[in-house]
């Protein structure tokens, strides 16, 4: 692991926060390397408020989209809501669909199959439209580079209202309406909305026309909340603001679907992490496994036994996305492994068989042991299709661009995307992208990296600074769990390891006669002699609260030592 240290701010700007907060010179720190500076900083960090969201009118073609809907609405037109088969675009499906039926009934939703159809708008999901007289369809999570379905959808004369956060291409479809605030020319103040954002601010738009306020969208919260905490967005602006109200719908008044999804979970109340490892990979496993219609059918059910079904159902394909995902890392590792490909800047596996639902999955497995971009790729028909995953800091995006000239169609983020390409140009796009990679990557990208927010002492951990913590929440990008350094530790004699292979580490420590601290340490078991030897050792590490026999403390939770 490499240690980093975040850039310390200015003493100054330090001390002004510190006395107009009254917190320590710490506490001010971690704020102002989140850009909060001033009090009314503080006061918007620490009290979001709906009243925070900006007016859904700012962005670009917000008034033709509802101008469009508002006219099918008037004309009695079938519309059909169009969305990817992940979390995101379900959620976004299950928003908008849900919110347009509340007074409109001809609605129906569509999500394409991920091994017949593939990512985004498809030709046959157009044809359903046509086939079933809907002349407006708007897609949600996708569309931003479907110039040619858009084209052939507008020869059947159907519409398209495209929503959607992926970066477009060179030209932009021919849709009566694109809202994604990527666009060049768009100004909306916050581009970082994941695909349900941006469902839900179309219908915060379309909610001003029907006399509602933003208190009677709340209840769709948890499912953008859902959203965001899966698609890995930013934590900051309005997705912490919408984060932070759907968390409360979550655990206060879920939607049936949600509710049956966390039913049979002990913990009373779940935080971002929570969304992001227990809700969201069971909403995905529907699409990855069996079909996306699946995950819109729980979140969009009203009837809580029958939520309860569907989430039955669901659980079972999660179990067998548990099994294929550790099933095809193992054959992968292996395959690196025999094909001498371990010293490479890049890793690129492909096998026929692997299933398409969970290679994206295993592609963040790969990585947890060779920390570098991967491609896992498989066969899709008579393509091969793949998903990327990138490492912190370098953008596969951009390197799936320069050599875009391999490649049938791509798309996606900085650190995920999705590819397809001929057999044929598998081997000499493997090859571009190691060269690629090769060249624009900086060797410090290869070895993992903790980025250590500021040293502090054990006598600075206190309830009052658990308490100010836990008002940082939620918790993701840009705005990530701090992360303390404290040097000089020592083991109080009570280390062991745990776990069925002893992978993790329990310890009791303390720091120059403090009181000693309960300390754990997943898949730190090889620190084990390190720490018990009787030799001071440093730590990073989160503070966290524990919760045993109804007592809650105080807990360190080590990320490395050293």
């Amino acid at each position: 692991m490499r240690w980093t240290t975040r850039t310390k701010p200015s003493e100054e700007k330090i001390k002004h926060l510190a006395q107009a907060l009254n917190v320590e010179d710490f506490v001010a720190q971690l704020l102002v390397q989140r850009g909060i500076e001033t009090f009314d900083d503080a006061k918007n960090f620490f009290r979001p408020s709906l009243d925070h969201l900006h007016d859904p009118y700012l962005m670009k073609d917000m008034d033709k989209a509802v101008g469009r809907i508002e006219k099918a609405i008037e004309n009695n037109e079938r519309i059909l809501v169009f969305g990817d088969y992940d979390v995101d675009g379900t959620t976004a499906v299950s928003l908008v669909s849900s919110y347009l039926k509340s007074y409109y009934p001809e609605v129906a939703t569509y999500i394409p199959d991920r091994y017949l159809e593939g990512y985004g708008i498809s030709f046959m999901g157009i044809d359903y439209a046509d086939d079933n007289g809907f002349s407006l369809i708007i897609a949600l999570d996708c569309g931003i580079k479907s110039i040619d379905h858009i084209a052939y959808a507008k020869e059947r004369n159907i519409d398209f209202i495209i929503c959607d956060h992926h970066r477009p291409g060179d030209a932009l479809p021919d849709a009566v309406a694109v809202l994604d605030p990527k666009r060049d020319d768009c100004e909306y103040p916050y581009d970082e909305l994941c695909g349900c954002g941006i469902g839900f601010k179309l219908i915060q738009a379309l909610a001003k026309n029907q006399n509602q306020t933003i208190d009677d969208l709340i209840p769709y919260l948890d499912l953008v909340a859902a959203a965001i905490a899966a698609d890995i967005v930013p934590m900051t602006g309005e997705n912490r603001v919408l984060a932070y109200f759907g968390l409360q719908v979550i655990n206060s008044d879920p939607r049936p679907g949600i509710k049956a999804l966390i039913h049979q979970i002990k913990k009373k109340v779940l935080d971002i992490t929570d969304v992001v490892f227990i809700i969201a990979p069971r909403i995905n496993a529907a699409g990855r496994i069996k079909h996306g219609n699946h995950a819109v059918e729980l979140l969009t059910e009203f009837d809580f036994e029958q939520a309860q079904q569907f989430a039955s159902e669901i659980e079972s394909y999660n179990s067998e996305r548990k099994d294929l995902d550790k099933l095809i890392t193992k054959e992968a590792l292996k395959q690196i492994d025999e094909n001498g490909e371990k010293d490479r800047f890049t890793s690129v596996v492909f096998q026929e068989d692997w299933h398409k639902g969970v290679i994206g999955i295993v592609a963040s497995r790969l990585i947890e042991t060779y920390y570098r971009p991967t491609l896992v790729f498989t066969k899709s028909g008579d393509k091969y299709a793949a998903s990327a995953r990138s490492v912190k800091g370098f953008d596969v995006y951009n390197a799936l661009e320069a050599c875009s000239e391999h490649l049938e169609q791509f798309g996606g983020h900085m650190y995920a995307a999705g590819m397809t390409l001929s057999p044929e140009n598998y081997s000499v796009f493997k090859e571009a992208f190691e060269r690629q990679v090769e060249k624009t990557i900086h060797s410090d990208m290869l070895i993992p990296e903790i980025s250590i927010d500021a040293e502090i002492d054990f006598s600075d951990i206190t309830p009052k600074l658990l308490r100010i913590l836990k008002q940082f929440e939620p918790f993701g990008p840009m705005n990530m769990t701090p992360t303390f350094l404290t040097k000089d530790v020592k083991d109080t004699g009570y280390g062991k390891l745990m776990g069925q292979e002893e992978e993790h580490l329990r310890l009791f420590v303390k720091q120059n006669g403090s009181e000693g601290m309960a300390a754990i340490g997943f898949g730190l078991g090889d620190k084990y002699d390190l720490t018990t030897n009787q030799k001071p050792f440093q730590i990073a590490y989160c503070i966290d609260e524990n919760e045993w026999n109804g007592k809650t403390s105080i807990q360190l939770r080590l990320k490395s030592i050293k």
